[in-house]
């Protein structure tokens, strides 16, 4: 094996790892932003955190976080606006990414 190919397949592995750690914070960020969506909706306990679950399933539907931001906006309804749900998306990422970290170090 040449220099080159240990260098090619050095690159892939972390690209692979780089975004295996993306869409694990992607999936916290979504849960702690349904963790907060359901204390908006008076939810706690067993039933905050199997809403947050299904507010990470919901992301699984198609590219992008729009998905989420759809299913939060009509659960919340006049309780946060699009604007609202997609800040407290964007605050949440970098808490989720060191939480992803810090579980992986």
């Amino acid at each position: 094996m040449t220099t080159f190919d240990e260098r090619e397949q050095a690159f892939e592995a972390k690209f692979a790892h780089d975004e295996e750690m993306q869409f694990k914070a992607r999936a916290r960020r979504n849960k702690l932003v349904g963790l907060w969506a359901a204390e908006l909706l008076g939810k706690s306990g067993s039933s905050a955190a199997d809403y947050a679950q299904s507010v990470v399933a919901a992301d699984l539907e198609e590219a992008g976080h729009e998905d989420v931001v759809r299913k939060l906006s009509g659960d919340l309804g006049s309780q946060a606006s699009e604007t609202q749900i997609r800040s407290k998306l964007q605050e949440l990422m970098p808490q989720a990414q060191e939480e992803i970290l810090n579980e992986a170090g």
